[in-house]
């Protein structure tokens, strides 16, 4: 699981980088959010990255687009479903090598 050093507390914070597509994700918003390192990610591998704020709760990446093609489709129940079942192999297997979740990995 991605770590990061706690801006608050100074402690480890362990987090997904699904919570960057999730409305609810990093504490609903009120914990570190960690969108800009995932979406840094996708731009380091030539992806442009869209995010926002959702009033009171998390900033989402909401547009991912490389080449002319959009990578989230206009169908996917954003910020509520989970980004495995909509994002395309590549950029899972990119963020999944990015930000391993060692959970996952048993």
């Amino acid at each position: 699981m991605p770590t990061a050093e706690c801006t608050r507390c100074g402690g480890t914070l362990h987090w997904r980088w699904e919570e960057a597509f999730d409305k609810f994700g990093f504490g609903d918003g009120d914990g570190q959010v960690m969108t800009d390192t995932v979406a840094q990610e996708l731009e380091r591998h030539g992806y442009a990255v869209q995010m926002a704020e959702w009033g009171l709760h998390n900033t989402v990446i909401d547009a991912i687009a490389k080449d002319g093609a959009s990578f989230i489709p206009a169908e996917a129940n954003l910020g509520i479903e989970s980004p495995r079942n909509y994002l395309p192999k590549e950029i899972i297997a990119l963020l999944d090598a990015a930000f391993p979740n060692e959970e996952d990995a048993s």
